[in-house]
């Protein structure tokens, strides 16, 4: 699995971490765990395969907030013991 975390300016509220996240599902379809903070001013989920960095940056610049990078890093489930 792959994490892809993005740094994203703009976010104010809940609302808008909502539009983060169904922004991302529209995007990449495989998304698992998407998720959105405005006071980490971030955005991650999972997929099986590396999502398009571009496309990604694209559909968040295009909602009127700004995506500043992408980061794809190697994710491993932990163990529940152990």
């Amino acid at each position: 699995m792959i994490k892809t975390i993005l740094a994203i300016e703009g976010m104010s509220c809940a609302m808008c971490e909502a539009h983060i996240c169904e922004t991302i599902r529209k995007a990449v379809p495989a998304a698992r765990k998407a998720a959105a903070s405005r006071r980490k001013k971030a955005a991650s989920f999972l997929t099986e395969a590396q999502a398009d960095a571009g496309l990604l940056k694209s559909a968040i610049d295009a909602t009127g907030y700004s995506c500043l990078s992408v980061a794809l890093i190697p994710y491993e489930k932990k163990a529940l013991f152990g």
